[in-house]
């Protein structure tokens, strides 16, 4: 990942000057050029404006446009300057910020996409993390872990010494530790986001508080790009396979909804979701019986999950039975990833240019090369 990121971070450079690297200082810009770098394309979910010569006025609302999340305002306001005639109702944030505490692996994902952890002074829980730099901090102190939603400890939020603290709304709670701490709280709602391009796209969200605009602006242009460019390979396919996706849970099928990013990729990937008629953007719950009426037939089954051995056909027959009964399984069709061996939510949520390749190789193997490894799904031998 590295590879790829100081690769065209070195072309962007060349070209526009020497950067501030880590040190988190965007120099020789002004606030309408940070603007220009930070503004979201494909992203719902904020819009930043500039006010004057050394602030950003950033507005942040429900991706979704529910009314779940209240609108949060905050003025970025150059470390060290002075400011007056903000308009009502705008939260002041000194940047480049020195330490953070972030909630979600969607939000650690953006730190290390920008190689940018020495700002993560805290997160909360480690459970599922294989990165190895990640560990390491929380091994010798750099980063603490404050606990999980509910059950959050003011003493060690307060030891990490954040100046701002990347929340998820919409998520349990329990942020009343977090309220009375007087650290500011800001929502990141990438989560929230329809397509799999608006997630990544909070890359550009976080570089502004880092005052690492440019390097956000060339790690996700990359990334786009390269996405539209996979996407455009399944422009003039003759024929769509059908995929399903999930399993049983509880006693019923979990899958995405209609609206879901995922539900999206399978699209862009050229392929027809069977539940694409469905409204929901999140995870649904459905009766066994009313998803195999939509998904008996499907051509491909995608699976995530976190399995410790060798995941294969028998042990998911041994599972549930009735997995045997869908086309998808007898046709050997299955495509899977194993959180256990993979780091799923660390990557994949800001590569994914990287998923819809995966998707594309399992759906349309002939518009891709050969040799293509895949990185986070593969076909079940």
């Amino acid at each position: 990942m590295k590879k790829i990121l100081s690769s065209f971070l070195v072309l962007l450079l060349a070209a526009c000057g020497s950067p501030s690297g880590k040190t988190g200082v965007t120099d020789g810009l002004n606030a309408d050029s940070l603007v220009a770098l930070s503004q979201p394309r494909y992203a719902k979910g904020f819009q930043v404006r500039s006010f004057g010569e050394n602030v950003r006025l950033v507005d942040i609302s429900d991706p979704q446009g529910g009314e779940h999340i209240r609108d949060y305002h905050f003025a970025l306001v150059s470390r060290g300057t002075k400011t007056e005639g903000l308009p009502d109702g705008y939260e002041v944030i000194e940047v480049p910020i020195r330490h953070c505490i972030t909630m979600t692996t969607l939000q650690l994902a953006g730190f290390i996409a920008l190689e940018a952890l020495d700002r993560v002074s805290g997160i909360t829980s480690t459970r599922s993390l294989k990165n190895a730099d990640v560990k390491a901090r929380i091994k010798d102190g750099r980063m603490v872990k404050i606990g999980i939603e509910g059950d959050f400890d003011p003493e060690l939020i307060l030891a990490a010494q954040p100046d701002i603290i990347f929340i998820s709304p919409f998520k349990r709670g329990g942020y009343d530790a977090l309220t009375e701490s007087g650290i500011t709280l800001v929502p990141h709602l990438g989560y929230k986001e329809t397509t799999a391009l608006g997630q990544a796209e909070w890359v550009r969200f976080l570089g502004m508080f880092l005052g690492m605009e440019r390097e956000a602006d060339a790690y996700f242009s990359h990334v786009a790009r390269r996405y539209e460019e996979v996407r455009a390979m399944t422009d003039t396919i003759a024929v769509r396979p059908t995929v399903m996706s999930g399993e049983m849970h509880g006693g019923q099928w979990y899958a995405v909804g209609g609206r879901n990013s995922l539900a999206q990729l399978f699209r862009d990937a050229g392929a027809d979701y069977v539940l694409g008629d469905n409204t929901e953007t999140g995870g649904v719950y459905l009766d066994y019986e009313e998803h195999y009426a939509k998904a008996a037939h499907a051509d491909y089954w995608r699976i995530l999950n976190a399995y410790d051995g060798d995941f294969d056909y028998e042990v998911l027959r041994q599972s549930d039975s009735r997995y045997a009964d869908f086309r998808a399984f007898r046709q050997r069709q299955v495509l899977y990833c194993n959180m256990r061996r993979t780091a799923y939510y660390e990557q994949a949520p800001m590569h994914p240019d990287q998923l819809l390749e995966d998707f594309v190789f399992a759906f349309h193997p002939n518009l891709m090369p050969k040799d293509y490894q895949p990185v986070f799904y593969h076909l079940l031998k």
